[in-house]
């Protein structure tokens, strides 16, 4: 018997999967407000160069906001999550937590250890 995990993996958007993206949209969510471009990259621990390429593809594809205006003459970028781009990051947070869910019961607990730990431990 065959168990499908895959479930909904169609609504695995790939712009939130990405690594850096999953965690700045989930700083911008925790956050429930705007933030500065420096707050999220000192959040997410990115760099300029890298926090500016993923907000770009962010706003591209309408999840994220972004907002540049000057502040005392100084320029100040400001970043928020979109209504459709919540909507959308909580489908994908849904899904992946199904396919999470069952992936870990597909695990059975004779799974979980690794034969040559066993060999190892019946030496000593």
């Amino acid at each position: 018997m065959t168990t499908d995990i895959s479930g909904n993996s169609e609504l695995l958007e790939k712009i939130f999967h990405e690594p850096n993206r999953l965690s700045i949209i989930s700083v911008l969510c925790a956050a429930g407000r705007e933030m500065s471009f420096n707050e999220i990259k000192e959040a997410c621990n990115l760099t300029d160069g890298n926090l500016s390429r993923h907000l770009k593809a962010l706003e591209e594809s309408g999840v994220i906001t972004i907002s540049k205006k000057f502040v005392d003459s100084k320029p100040r970028t400001t970043v928020m999550i979109s209504v459709s781009g919540l909507e959308r990051f909580n489908e994908y947070l849904t899904a992946l937590g199904e396919i999470l869910a069952k992936a870990k019961k597909a695990i059975k607990p004779e799974k979980t250890h690794a034969p040559a730990m066993h060999a190892r431990t019946a030496r000593a």
